[in-house]
């Protein structure tokens, strides 16, 4: 398992693969967006902070570090999908990692901020959760 350490002033860096001495760490559930906007792991490495789908990962730090936690895990950057190896492991320790982690952070991006305003009235917001595509993925 490979988990992004939340480094002094919010930087972010890789872990080496961890076997043993797991720190505790949150984990993001999400929903995917296309390919080409979703941080990989070889983007992480890179030090690439260009694509939409780093926002979420910084919101998952933001929180984890509200939530006292060091460490983070999410699926897009964490797994090196090129190697069929680890591929595989991971999809079979999924739900072990899920279990395992201190917290669990949903990112819904098609439900609006609740703090909307007078345009988002409650029953809309309510809505548009229900419907969220993130309890129809998998």
């Amino acid at each position: 398992m490979r988990l992004i350490k939340i480094n002094r002033g919010g930087e972010l860096s890789l872990t080496g693969d961890l076997i043993e001495n797991i720190p505790p760490y949150a984990i993001l559930s999400h929903t995917w967006g296309p390919d080409d906007t979703e941080t990989t792991f070889n983007d992480l490495k890179a030090g690439r902070r260009d694509k939409v789908g780093y926002s979420k990962i910084e919101f998952t730090a933001r929180q984890a570090q509200k939530d006292g936690l060091g460490y983070i895990w999410v699926d897009t950057c964490c797994i090196d999908k090129a190697n069929y190896t680890e591929l595989s492991e991971a999809i079979t320790s999924m739900f072990r990692w899920y279990q395992e982690a201190k917290r669990c952070y949903v990112y819904l991006s098609d439900v609006p901020n609740r703090a909307c305003g007078d345009a988002c009235a409650e029953s809309q917001w309510d809505l548009a959760f229900r419907k969220s595509r993130w309890f129809t993925r998998g």
